[in-house]
């Protein structure tokens, strides 16, 4: 005969497995509650641009549409920075981490990454006028260069770790490059890809060596770190969207490629 203890516990240890078993995945939510929910910053062309009436466009903008449509569901944009990306991702506020972001091992600790997008490493962004001033961290690193980036990201980690001795002044990441052709700031390190979108855009600004990286990088997309379905799900989209040639034509209507030329 079974005491009121052992009782309890089967209780206990029958309430715990209905429990586990009655949890859904993180995928099942995204799909039952019929929105993905994208954390954003929309300051990072060609990734994620956020437009003064509240439309998001990038490469990665259309994306969330494509992984969304794949799943049956809405995306809902979540306004984030680079400095609250990841308190907002742990904080469960969205479902996603997409535009430009980059892979590093402090994010790892806390998040999950998809399988890599592309490789992009950093290189400076200068006036085309002073290209041969910033071709080396040597150059750069010294006390009279005075150094823009944009608060919170790998850009500015980057200076920090290796740029110690320039002048570093912080700036929102739309108006950033105007600083840099007003002669206001010297350089700027970002991505290759960052780079060479803005050297399009805004003649007069140049990337310097955007084939040989200062740092290797990689860019990726954040998941949170609740359960394996969701991560697998969009590492298998993102699989598709590759051999496909979906996820390249996206980026073909955004940044010059080989074979686009």
């Amino acid at each position: 005969m079974k005491t009121k203890k052992q009782a309890l516990i089967l209780g206990a240890l029958l309430a715990l497995s209905s429990g586990v078993q009655a949890e859904p995945s993180h995928l099942d939510s995204v799909i039952q509650q019929g929105q993905l929910r994208v954390c954003t910053t929309g300051d990072y062309k060609p990734y994620t641009f956020k437009a003064e009436n509240g439309e998001y466009t990038g490469i990665d903008i259309a994306m969330a549409r494509s992984l969304a449509d794949s799943l049956g569901v809405k995306v809902e944009w979540v306004q984030t920075t680079w400095k609250t990306l990841m308190p907002d991702l742990v904080a469960g506020k969205c479902d996603i981490g997409m535009g430009g972001i980059s892979v590093t091992l402090e994010r790892q600790k806390k998040a999950f990454f998809s399988t890599t997008l592309d490789i992009d490493g950093k290189i400076p962004l200068v006036r085309c006028e002073d290209q041969a001033l910033y071709q080396t961290v040597e150059q750069i690193n010294q006390p009279a260069v005075r150094l823009v980036e944009p608060a919170g990201g790998t850009n500015e980690a980057f200076v920090h770790a290796f740029l110690p001795k320039a002048q570093l002044s912080l700036h929102d990441n739309v108006t950033i490059f105007q600083q840099l052709l007003d002669k206001k700031a010297d350089v700027m390190i970002t991505d290759a890809s960052e780079a060479l979108y803005q050297q399009k855009l805004k003649p007069g600004l140049c990337a310097v060596n955007p084939t040989r990286f200062m740092q290797y990088g990689e860019k990726a997309y954040l998941l949170p770190r609740d359960d394996m379905t969701w991560k697998l799900y969009v590492d298998q989209w993102l699989h598709l969207a590759k051999v496909t040639g979906h996820y390249q034509n996206v980026l073909g209507q955004w940044i010059a490629t080989p074979e686009s030329k």
